[in-house]
């Protein structure tokens, strides 16, 4: 419910109280911020089921403003001392992330002097304040590194991949193509007059190889060139004022053809509308379907429909992207989108003590990732649901998966490979894949295990370590042998790391029977090598092995009845899990928009769940009501 009274007496309860207002936005809701409340009380955050929901990061004033009104919601006004709001972020009443705002502190006099503010303040319907919630924010995309790649590659003929070379793309909200870190320093837009230059004279080194010019050299086709090309690199036709422009950039070189065509290149590839989307209308239309679902530019099909006005309503939308689905193209641009939901840089780049696991190569690590991208395109490209990516009993294995994974070695290579009856694997989460990216060196890490559960598949921000916090966990000896989960469980003694600990290690806890490179155990081996001591010398010679019993037994913590002992139990679970079937749908909706969610687009996806539940989990299905959703089409991204 709302503040503030109607009509003449409203204005005058406003006019009274006005001076007297405590100051929300600059006092308690810093305190909030500082307490770390919005990362869980978010439509992503841990606490996204309660009542208590932050408006997103850099909320403008106005947002603010109503949200300080929202809290009455959480406020007893018969009893002020006693409300929700005043007792759980001090944990005086029982609250999962302990004591966020201290006791008897200036920051808890805040909060207090608000609960009483807000309890004797008129009420009003919150109808009124959900009804003017809507997206203010409107951004422009630019090329990630593998569009530019891909789009060079069809404008040119030319597969150099000079992305490469750019500066490394950051991953926010999961993904490295969201707006958010797509600005252009002076670094990246150096790197891109570099390749420009280059592109342009690979493009007509041994004349005009590549077919780059529509008509025969000469005065005339200076304008054609521009013309043909222009509408090519910048993804929609050429204004007469722009094709002139190109025209004297082009007469720079009046007896060289060639070289006037190459300035001219050059000069495109580093104009904005070819680096960012800026397309207008339908036009936009195609670019943004070209590349999300082709991770390039748009095809002349794409191009013709948009001149002929057939992707200004839904119907001819949804016939190009099927249209679009059976090219060759989507299922690389979708690999794109697995491999960046799934984190397979860190599994490339991943490293393993050689004396523990001599059998981790680069080969192997790549064999985990195709492992991953062949079940991932079985079940898209199979129409089959797409709960089996996480209770799915089989997968596809090399040799060497097959041995890693204790199976007999399969008849061919990459055939399907069913696990036997009673197997602890199942999805996803039983590869090699998810298991080593979330492991580190020497051994496993369930809090990784379980922060990667909460984050990819729960959309779950999990907030990070507070301020000074000693996160040293205790050194193994052989005098005191520790599992990982004993070694863990000290976070548990710290107020300040059980809040968000106690949400994620329970959960990696039920995997402990896998190492770090995916591989089962019984026991936990702990290695203890030879060390020095102060004097330097050796307390012993030789490595130290204990087998320790492992307690493999987790949950996670909000979903009812979650026990498991295994990525089959788990898998079954998220497979069933409300949240984490609208956490793929936002997922594939936050690679599609390159933005995380807003709060307007919550009818869109929950549009879009309901057609993807309601086609039994197909994700082809899945992308289409994405790609026709109406964020999308707004050209919102």
């Amino acid at each position: 419910m709302w503040l503030h009274g109607t009509g003449l007496a409203g204005l005058a309860w406003v006019a009274a109280v006005a001076a007297q207002t405590p100051d929300f936005a600059g006092q308690l809701y810093p305190a909030f911020e500082r307490a770390q409340c919005r990362l869980c009380h978010s439509d992503n955050g841990v606490a996204s089921t309660t009542r208590l929901q932050f408006p997103p990061e850099n909320a403008p004033p106005g947002e603010v403003e109503k949200f300080s009104y929202r809290l009455v919601e959480l406020v007893d006004r018969a009893r002020p001392e006693q409300s929700a709001l005043l007792l759980k972020p001090t944990n005086r009443a029982a609250h999962p992330g302990g004591e966020r705002i201290r006791r008897d502190s200036a920051d808890e006099a805040a909060l207090r002097t608000w609960v009483m503010y807000l309890a004797k303040a008129p009420l009003r319907s919150a109808a009124e304040l959900r009804a003017a919630r809507a997206r203010t924010k409107t951004v422009i995309r630019r090329l990630t590194h593998s569009q530019y790649d891909h789009t060079v590659a069809d404008l040119l003929g030319d597969e150099t991949h000079p992305a490469v070379k750019f500066p490394k793309e950051d991953f926010i909200h999961g993904f490295s193509n969201q707006v958010d870190g797509q600005s252009i320093s002076p670094v990246q837009a150096e790197a891109y007059a570099r390749a420009a230059e280059r592109l342009a004279r690979n493009a007509f080194r041994g004349g005009d190889s590549r077919g780059l010019i529509p008509c025969p050299p000469s005065a005339a086709c200076r304008a054609a060139f521009v013309r043909a090309f222009g509408e090519k690199a910048f993804r929609r036709p050429l204004a007469d004022a722009e094709v002139s422009r190109y025209v004297k950039l082009f007469d720079q070189e009046p007896s060289r053809f060639l070289a006037g065509a190459q300035l001219v290149v050059e000069t495109m590839l580093q104009s904005p509308h070819f680096l960012f989307h800026l397309e207008p209308g339908a036009y936009h239309t195609a670019s943004r379907l070209s590349y999300f679902l082709w991770d390039t530019m748009p095809d002349p099909e794409l191009m013709r429909a948009a001149r002929a006005g057939e992707l200004n309503a839904k119907p001819g939308i949804e016939k190009q992207v099927r249209r679009m689905l059976g090219d060759e193209r989507a299922r690389a641009s979708l690999d794109e989108f697995l491999a960046q939901w799934l984190r397979f840089d860190r599994l490339r780049g991943a490293v393993r003590d050689r004396r523990l696991f001599p059998e981790f190569t680069d080969e192997l690590a790549a064999a985990m990732i195709e492992e991953t991208r062949r079940f991932f395109g079985g079940l898209v490209w199979e129409d089959r649901s797409f709960l089996e990516f996480f209770n799915g009993s089989y997968s596809y294995l090399t040799p060497e998966l097959a041995t890693l994974y204790d199976l007999p070695a399969p008849k061919g290579l990459w055939d399907r490979v069913d696990f036997p009856a009673g197997s602890r694997r199942a999805g996803f989460l039983g590869q090699a894949t998810f298991l080593a990216v979330t492991s580190k060196p020497e051994e496993t890490s369930p809090t990784e295990r379980g922060i990667f559960i909460r984050e990819h598949f729960l959309c779950q921000q999990v907030p990070p370590p507070p301020p000074g916090v000693n996160a040293t966990l205790p050194i193994v000896t052989d005098e005191k042998p520790l599992t990982n989960r004993e070694r863990l469980d000290i976070h548990l003694t710290s107020p300040a790391c059980a809040a968000c600990h106690q949400l994620v290690d329970p959960i990696g806890y039920g995997l402990e029977h896998f190492d770090a490179i995916g591989k089962y155990r019984a026991r936990q081996v702990l290695t203890i090598h030879p060390t020095f001591d102060e004097t330097k010398t050796r307390r012993k010679t030789k490595p130290t092995v204990h087998e320790l019993a492992i307690e493999g037994v987790g949950s996670i913590r909000g979903i009812g009845n979650s026990s498991f002992t295994s990525p089959r139990e788990l898998g079954e679970i998220l497979g069933r899990e409300p949240a984490c079937q609208k956490c793929v749908v936002k997922q594939l909706f936050r690679y599609a928009m390159g933005r995380q969610e807003e709060d307007g687009d919550q009818p869109a996806l929950d549009q879009a769940l309901a057609q993807f539940r309601d086609s039994q989990f197909r994700f082809r299905e899945l992308i289409i009501a994405v790609a026709v959703s109406e964020p999308f089409l707004e050209g919102n991204q």
